[in-house]
């Protein structure tokens, strides 16, 4: 992965992944910032800067801990090693939050974040599920820092409870290895292979993530599969069979006996529409009119007859093509 500059936090650098950051990185531009969260000259770029502005790196110390209940995959979700990322789906939700500076932020402080969801995790009279992945994509992340090595092999020693985190990427050759002892849930996000190479631009194509949660559930990690965000783009219906089918063809038995699926709808956003229609002008507008209607402040979901068109269609050809995979939510 190559950077254009680091933009940091001087005292991240007091921590052991700050020093190893840095000399890692020693090559680049190192531009001191009070805030990861507030860098002017970022704020300041027009949104035909987006691309660019993902070239560079953010490094910094997190101070945000709320955890946040869930109720789908896990019990909370958790902030964690880091949030945004390098790629560039035209839908991210990140985007709502962050806007244009939705790049790839790190965080060195990953012994205060995980002292704190172990404590958490013994102190529950239940085993919790600690959903770490849901600012970033940590097996992106990991390239760089190594973090999910450092959290997989800590957590299983010393925590209670699972772990789980999302990826778009196939690169997981380092955590197969690792002795998770089943504590760790990985998920593969997976979509048609047209709409990856339009729309989930950066990130790894179908064929490489299906070898990859291949590899993970040989390698005895619980392992499911999101198909997510369901786009209602022209063709859909026939493009979400034939991803099924690919799913059918690619999967080992292993992994389709024991998978489980997590259907999610897309949610667009105005944010979204300026900054695509200035950052990439040759990119497909998903915004449809005729299928969407507002969901609170700037934000469009699919009406729920296309919705429940979609869920109608979607479970009917899971079954047709799976069978009885377990489907743990439509949203």
């Amino acid at each position: 992965m190559k950077f254009d500059a680091v933009y940091y936090e001087p005292d991240s650098l007091s921590y052991e992944l700050g020093k190893q950051l840095k000399t890692k990185f020693a090559d680049l531009p190192w531009i001191p910032v009070d805030s990861h969260n507030s860098i002017k000259e970022m704020r300041e770029k027009e949104n035909s800067e987006f691309g660019k502005m993902k070239r560079n790196l953010i490094i910094g110390i997190r101070k945000t801990h709320k955890y946040v209940e869930n109720h789908k995959v896990s019990d909370y979700l958790v902030p964690y090693t880091s949030s945004g990322c390098t790629a560039m789906c035209l839908y991210c939700y990140l985007v709502c939050n962050y806007n244009k500076c939705a790049y790839l932020r790190l965080f060195v402080n990953r012994e205060q974040m995980l002292d704190r969801l172990i404590k958490k995790g013994a102190a529950s009279d239940k085993p919790l599920t600690f959903e770490i992945g849901s600012n970033s994509d940590l097996v992106l992340e990991n390239t760089i820092t190594g973090n999910l090595q450092y959290t997989i092999s800590r957590f299983t020693e010393e925590g209670t409870g699972s772990l789980t985190f999302p990826t778009k990427f196939d690169m997981v050759d380092s955590l197969l290895n690792l002795p998770h002892r089943g504590k760790v849930i990985f998920r593969m996000s997976v979509n048609p292979q047209p709409i990856i190479n339009r729309v989930e631009l950066g990130t790894s194509d179908l064929n490489s993530r299906i070898k990859a949660v291949n590899s993970m559930c040989e390698a005895g990690y619980p392992c499911g599969l999101l198909i997510a965000p369901v786009i209602l783009t022209d063709g859909w219906k026939a493009m979400y069979t034939e991803l099924l089918e690919q799913l059918r063809a690619g999967l080992t038995k292993k992994m389709q006996k024991q998978m489980f699926l997590e259907i999610i709808m897309m949610t667009y956003s105005y944010i979204h529409r300026a900054i695509n229609s200035e950052a990439f002008p040759n990119a497909p507008d998903l915004y449809d009119r005729q299928l969407m209607t507002g969901r609170g402040r700037g934000r469009y979901c699919y009406k729920p007859e296309a919705r429940a068109e979609a869920e109608e269609y979607l479970r009917s050809e899971v079954k047709r093509v799976l069978g009885d995979v377990k489907i743990l939510y439509i949203s």
